[in-house]
């Protein structure tokens, strides 16, 4: 019971350093953090998605489902370990990516709406 409580405890601290590193986190270093990983390479400069990789932004995935992807990935994206990733740069990437604003409705461009 005493090791439940305790791996618990554990489990809910790891959580608490994760949200506290999102909400604390640098859009500015996030950016940098994206094109020095190369996430742009396949999902475009401003998440937008390419032939190579899905769309990110904008309206990225919660937090918590893109950690446990960008680590556990078996899928074409490889899986960036805190090695190479650090929780800190993910969380300022994260920020990067909530910070790209939504893209006009194509209805209030004069040109598409002919």
């Amino acid at each position: 019971m005493r090791v439940a409580t305790f791996l618990a405890l554990a489990a809910l601290g790891a959580g608490l350093l994760l949200v506290q590193a999102a909400v604390a986190a640098s859009a500015e270093n996030g950016k940098q953090v994206f094109m020095r990983a190369g996430c742009w390479q396949c999902h475009g400069t401003i998440g937008q998605g390419a032939a190579t990789g899905p769309k990110l932004t904008p309206d990225p995935l919660p937090f918590d489902a893109l950690s446990s992807f960008v680590r556990a990935t078996n899928r074409e994206m490889p899986a960036y370990r805190e090695e190479v990733l650090s929780d800190a740069d993910l969380a300022d990437l994260y920020a990067y990516l909530q910070s790209i604003p939504k893209g006009p409705d194509p209805k209030t461009i004069p040109l598409l709406s002919r």
